[in-house]
């Protein structure tokens, strides 16, 4: 288990006022979370200090039953301020219900008593499409830059490849009414040993990797001539995309795949996904890099797959001789069920002065607003004063500075702020703050990342102003701690009714940001609440 260290901390909430007079001949008709314009009116400012710590992730969902990412990582990301990860892939393979290792016109033709046709794997590899930039096209080719890769890209990691011993199901197998869930810190079993032609293959990801050569031989290793296997991004291109290659045992694919063609097993795709449960790419090291690789594209042939090349050799029986070959190949997409397994190394995090904010099963921040409710009345004490005083809340910022001193290279472009009740420690309550909803169309809760003069990164600011003006209206008493962590597309709410927050994180992406010390500063993490009140 991942360990921080915690003390007991006591914030009191300071106030500062800045009046600001404002003259203006409009009426004052709206008592909700709006800039009010009238003279007899103070616009001033308060600043409350919060309580921001660290918060132990244990695990994401990390399947597409409920939801698919498209994205799935593999690689390994080891950098010494954040909590070194090596991400696996595990899934399902889809067959064509009309595989033929020799098609019935063949057979027809050429099983005679006098000739006979024998099969041989030519090669069978994993192929992995990159995302990928095209930035120019010379007479030697197209050059790319690969996209959606973190850490050390000149360094490898490890990978080695299993066959799943675990049935990927969609419905939970103790209650198949309901859908099923796989976290990233599942245990899917393995079967027998490595599949990889190579154990511990070297992965390093490369943007010249355009193009295989398929050495295609009759039975009798004889080579009849080269295939050059080639991808493009759409049907009308002829321009190569990179894609990473991992080799796979040819004679354990002839007789888990090729043998199997003509029986049960290969019948309907129910039947092979019991028979073959799916395939573990499973990455380990101490350096490297992470990559996303897309699952979900409009070009089938960029999407991952098992790749099978074979050759069909026609002799004769009497001398041996080759008569005919026939070139073969079939593709395995990665589709049904699957998951990516995140392996998080076990860090410990000390109570400072900043948080650490890193996606995919790592960490994120706990965020108390108003502090402790001490007279035990469901109500923060602060929220209580503040709403003796009628203000009409006009703006409310939560802002959260970045550390620069730490490196910045993978601080999210992103954070997303949600609502933590943890009442129930066993089902906790996540729900989208009002503002995600509310204010959709204006870019919601806002947090994205915000640059100093210099260009550094520096600041993530945080909308949140029908939350607090609720809650200091009387409108809602319900403030929960609220949670911050590497924005997902998915963290997004879909309509005005959407309050169930989901929790998915596959983004790798970490930044360190400053707490509410007040040896922070002026960077320290504040609310601050702009506000209208009678003179």
């Amino acid at each position: 288990m991942k360990k921080i260290f915690k003390k007991s901390v006591y914030i009191g909430v300071v106030v500062s006022l800045f009046a600001v007079v404002i003259s203006c001949e409009k009426d004052f008709t709206d008592i909700g979370s709006n800039v009010i314009s009238n003279t007899k009116f103070n616009t001033n400012e308060l600043t409350v200090d919060i309580t921001v710590e660290n918060s132990i992730v244990e695990r994401v969902l990390s399947d597409n039953i409920s939801q698919e990412p498209g994205q799935y990582l593999l690689g390994v990301y080891a950098n010494s301020n954040y909590e070194k990860l090596e991400a696996s892939i595990v899934s399902q393979l889809s067959i064509s219900t009309d595989l033929e290792l020799v098609d019935s016109d063949t057979i027809t033709k050429y099983q005679t008593s006098t000739s006979n046709i024998v099969t041989t794997i030519d090669t069978v590899f994993i192929k992995l499409p990159y995302q990928a930039t095209l930035t120019d096209i010379t007479s030697s080719g197209p050059t790319y830059t690969l996209d959606s890769i973190i850490g050390d890209k000149t360094k490898a990691f490890n990978i080695n490849v299993y066959e799943s011993d675990t049935y990927l199901s969609s419905l939970d197998p103790l209650d198949p009414s309901k859908n099923n869930s796989y976290y990233s810190n599942f245990d899917f079993q393995k079967k027998g040993t490595e599949l990889n032609d190579k154990i511990n293959f070297e992965f390093i990801p490369s943007e010249n990797d355009t193009v295989i050569y398929v050495k295609r031989r009759t039975s009798h290793n004889v080579l009849i001539t080269t295939d050059e296997v080639k991808y493009e991004n759409t049907s009308n291109s002829s321009i190569p995309i990179p894609f990473a290659r991992i080799p796979l045992k040819e004679e354990v694919f002839k007789q888990l795949f090729l043998n199997k063609y003509a029986d049960s097993e290969f019948d309907s795709q129910e039947e092979f996904n019991d028979y073959f449960r799916g395939i573990i790419i499973e990455a380990s090291g101490s350096e490297g890099s992470l990559v996303s690789f897309n699952f979900i594209n409009n070009t089938a042939d960029l999407n991952p797959s098992i790749e099978v090349y074979y050759t069909n050799t026609v002799l004769n029986n009497q001398t041996g001789d080759t008569i005919k070959t026939f070139r073969q190949n079939n593709s395995f997409p990665f589709s049904g069920v699957r998951a990516n397994s995140f392996k998080m190394e076990e860090k410990m995090y000390p109570v400072n002065n900043e948080v650490k904010i890193q996606g995919t099963a790592g960490s994120e921040a706990k965020i108390d607003l108003f502090g402790p409710d001490v007279d035990n009345n469901g109500i923060a004490d602060k929220i209580e004063e503040l709403r003796a005083r009628n203000l009409l809340v006009n703006d409310a910022t939560l802002t959260l500075y970045v550390n620069q001193s730490i490196d910045t290279t993978v601080a999210p472009f992103r954070l997303f702020l949600y609502k933590s009740d943890e009442s129930n420690a066993l089902n906790p309550l996540l729900t989208q703050i009002k503002d995600a909803t509310s204010e959709a169309s204006f870019g919601g809760i806002d947090g994205f990342l915000d640059r100093d003069a210099s260009g550094k990164k520096e600041k993530y600011t945080f909308k949140i102003t029908d939350y607090v003006s609720d809650l200091l209206s009387g409108e809602s008493n319900y403030s929960p701690d609220l949670k911050l962590k590497v924005f997902n597309s998915t963290d997004m709410p879909t309509a005005s009714t959407d309050t169930i927050f989901t929790y998915k994180s596959w983004n790798p992406k970490a930044v360190t940001l400053y707490n509410h010390s007040l040896g922070n500063g002026d960077k320290k993490a504040q609310l601050k609440i702009t506000f209208s009140e009678k003179k």
